[in-house]
């Protein structure tokens, strides 16, 4: 049997009043919790004191008809069903009672127990599902309408932010949270036997009644009526999953929680609230997709214009760097081929000195960029191996002294242990081939260059120190973007790629690089290279 239903009997008439009880308290069905009114306003008074289910109005009452009684009831209570019943029969009074608003109209002198009690259970059934199609009609629209707020924005804070205002207000709840679930997983053994992958989660936005605050996602946000923590003191909550990408289980991606908590009291979701919180959540995790493709996006298309603006000035400087080498190359060509046998046996080789010298140059120039291109695409080649550094420096050095001038002198120290340490050679042949190069160029007039290797426990530093011409203290910081060069070099030529290759080497080996110039009195740059194995080192 349904739940009891409270019915009001609007009816002058006592003995007509007792067959209605009569016939209705028969009904197998539905049971009933019925009141009687013998006048239209003792009726209308019942219906404000008691929420009634449905209304048996007698047409002709003492005061005011049936229609009268309905007209001025449906000026309060638009949806409680009505059932009017008269002894005449008129089909007239019929259609105007079912205009008005009148659930089902009945004839006393035909009326029977089961007629009586299916229209009663007609009228509330059409109610309940009038009731509820008007929930759902409501619910529909408050979905829409917070979806539309939470898609206002393709920014993931304002998303999260505007969500959990537009879920607090929608459920009158203390506390609404997102949940992410972190990148890392662990696998564990479910009860069926089957591997589950378990994700960690961590709290990513929330907001509370009070306190109006905010925070980064990588925060924590807490505002609301509580004060022992992220649980502790919670009545009950409500948890939702938003799931990203196909509704398909196997094809869907958990994204993270919705979580809803009520702290001041203890509280039952009804099956609606956690219907609603589902649609919204589904709502989130579209704008969630939404938002993380405009950041893929972005992203994508701000290293789409790195990469462009790397090349037009790739072009620039090759069209740029490449004449004045060419020029001496073409020049010092055509005085050979044209009066070769004519020069002495010391221009000639001058002349072939400078081809060769102009050509290496081209040659490190091109090698640069593409260098340069290379650790751009994170397409750089990284081949650790073991590595015995100070005959790497050694060995590098030597082949400076024999080609520098006499303007120069280098002094090679080195303390501590160097052993278990493993490096690309080719890489780091290139970085400090750039950094003592640098030391070179940028000490026209010479002077000392120091290189000073200290191996420590796990790491090895190396100070390169010289005493040239220095870098402007407000361009120490970007002077290891490229194509960057300092104000002062004058005539000195260079392209501004050493250093960004320089820092970009290191950074593949794990380590740091800095520096300390004065202007007119040089630079130090300081280099740190962690102890690593082959293993050890991570995929580039």
């Amino acid at each position: 049997m349904d739940y009891s239903r409270t019915l009001l009997i609007v009816d002058d008439c006592r003995e007509d009043r007792e067959t209605y009880r009569r016939y209705l308290l028969k009904d197998s069905q539905q049971s009933y919790c019925i009141l009687e009114a013998e006048s239209a306003e003792e009726g209308l008074i019942l219906c404000q004191k008691v929420a009634c289910d449905v209304i048996l109005l007698d047409f002709q009452l003492p005061e005011m008809n049936g229609l009268e009684f309905l007209d001025e009831l449906r000026q309060n209570y638009s949806s409680l069903p009505v059932i009017m019943l008269t002894a005449y029969g008129d089909e007239a009074i019929a259609v105007q009672a079912m205009k008005i608003g009148a659930q089902d109209y009945l004839a006393k002198n035909h009326l029977k127990p089961d007629i009586l009690q299916l229209a009663v259970r007609s009228a509330l059934e059409r109610s309940h599902l009038q009731t509820q199609l008007k929930k759902t009609q409501e619910r529909q629209r408050l979905i829409a309408t917070i979806a539309l707020r939470i898609r206002q924005s393709l920014e993931l804070e304002q998303i999260l932010k505007t969500a959990i205002l537009e879920i607090q207000k929608l459920l009158n709840c203390d506390r609404v949270v997102v949940c992410r679930f972190e990148e890392t997983a662990n696998n564990l053994l479910g009860s069926d036997g089957h591997s589950l992958k378990v994700q960690h989660q961590k709290v990513c936005y929330q907001l509370g009644t009070q306190n109006d605050q905010q925070s980064s996602l990588s925060n924590i946000c807490e505002v609301g009526n509580y004060s022992n923590g992220l649980d502790s003191g919670i009545n009950d909550n409500l948890e939702i999953p938003i799931i990203l990408g196909s509704p398909k289980p196997d094809l869907a991606t958990p994204w993270g929680l919705l979580v809803v908590y009520q702290y001041t009291q203890e509280r039952q979701w009804h099956p609606e609230e956690v219907e609603m919180l589902k649609q919204v959540s589904v709502q989130l995790a579209l704008a969630i997709q939404q938002a993380e493709l405009l950041a893929k996006t972005q992203v994508a298309l701000e290293e789409e214009k790195k990469l462009n603006a790397l090349k037009s000035q790739i072009i620039a400087t090759v069209s740029h760097e490449y004449r004045t080498p060419l020029a001496a190359i073409l020049a010092a060509a055509s005085t050979m081929k044209l009066y070769g046998e004519q020069l002495e046996t010391t221009k000639q080789q001058r002349f072939l000195q400078l081809i060769e010298n102009k050509s290496r140059y081209m040659s490190r120039l091109v090698d640069d960029m593409l260098t340069l291109s290379r650790f751009e695409q994170q397409k750089a080649d990284f081949n650790p191996i073991p590595l015995d550094i100070p005959k790497f420096f050694a060995a590098l050095l030597e082949e400076y002294r024999q080609n520098i001038s006499d303007l120069h002198e280098f002094s090679l120290k080195q303390t501590g242990n160097f052993q278990d340490f493993s490096a690309d050679h080719k890489l780091l042949k290139k970085i400090f081939d750039n950094l003592l190069s640098n030391a070179v160029k940028y000490s026209p007039d010479g002077g000392k260059i120091k290189i000073n290797i200290i191996g420590q426990g796990l790491q090895v530093l190396v100070h390169i120190q010289d005493e040239g011409i220095g870098i402007p203290q407000d361009e120490q910081s970007s002077i290891f973007q490229s194509f960057r060069r300092g104000s002062n070099i004058d005539t000195i030529p260079g392209t501004g790629l050493g250093l960004s290759i320089v820092s970009a080497g290191i950074e593949l080996h794990g380590g740091e690089i800095s520096l300390k110039s004065q202007l007119g009195k040089g630079t130090k740059v300081t280099v740190i290279l962690p102890k690593l194995s082959r293993q050890e080192y991570p995929s580039p």
